[in-house]
């Protein structure tokens, strides 16, 4: 079986010390290729290095995070889009609305927003989507900007919002937020109504450690070799098996960011 995780945090500073190993247990686990998530200037940039030390392996989002939507301002613009130019980046954001944490005005969120939706509709690129507690303003902002080619990356809501935006074309992303017996369970119930060719699978490594991981880890971080765990819990949801969940997942997500097999 082959996995594709499309959303993995591995530039963040927790792999800096064994990086080179994670990206071993990734392929021996399957996972043959990873979208590298940018959501700010610097994890921008060390995302775009990623990639280019792996090509064909690793590719990169470039875009700004609602947290630091205030950081994006009209000079700040022609740097995200000169970084989502580049051929390894093959998405922009993550962008978005996040009203839960508010660590940025709402104002600047949906400003910020708008403007990546922008660029991505100028370079012809797919979005990679953030959304937390703002459902009824991230479907205006994307209708207005008539956006079909998107993922909601991590999405973690119900039944409503899953059916909004399957109605706008987007894909769905699915976490180990499934894996959560606690948290996730609705999950299982949500995935049954995604069809396969909207769906995609991810970590967002390292967090969102998948808790039906025996015997458990050490550590609570998340890595990409977790990403079959995601994988069984979605099969078993959907009364499929893991290797049809791993095929049809591969598929959508090198036609959704024009990948190609290695």
């Amino acid at each position: 079986m082959e996995f594709i995780d499309i959303g993995a945090n591995l530039a963040h500073d927790s792999f800096d010390a064994d990086r080179d190993h994670v990206l071993q247990r990734a392929r021996e686990a399957g996972v043959v290729q990873m979208v590298i998530t940018g959501s700010s200037e610097e994890s921008n940039a060390n995302a775009l290095a990623l990639a280019r030390v792996h090509p064909g392996t690793l590719f990169a989002t470039a875009g700004v995070h609602p947290h630091h939507a205030a950081d994006l301002t009209p000079e700040a613009l022609p740097a995200i889009e000169a970084g989502a130019c580049e051929p390894e980046v093959v998405a922009v954001g993550e962008c978005g609305l996040d009203y839960f944490r508010d660590f940025s005005p709402r104002d600047l969120q949906r400003r910020a927003f708008a403007w990546q939706l922008e660029i991505a509709a100028k370079l012809g690129k797919p979005v990679f989507l953030h959304q937390r507690d703002a459902h009824e303003d991230f479907v205006a902002i994307l209708k207005e900007h008539k956006v079909t080619r998107g993922v909601a990356h991590c999405f973690t809501a119900g039944e409503t919002e899953r059916d909004a935006y399957l109605e706008l074309g987007l894909h769905i992303g699915i976490t180990g937020w499934i894996n959560d017996e606690r948290r996730g369970h609705h999950l299982r119930e949500v995935v049954k109504g995604i069809p396969a060719d909207r769906l995609m699978i991810e970590t967002d490594a390292p967090y969102l450690l998948p808790r039906d991981i025996k015997p458990a880890p050490k550590t609570r971080r998340n890595e990409p070799h977790y990403l079959p765990y995601v994988a069984r819990a979605i099969a078993a949801a959907r009364a499929e098996s893991v290797e049809s969940v791993a095929a049809a997942s591969t598929d959508t997500a090198r036609a959704f960011f024009k990948i190609t097999k290695r």
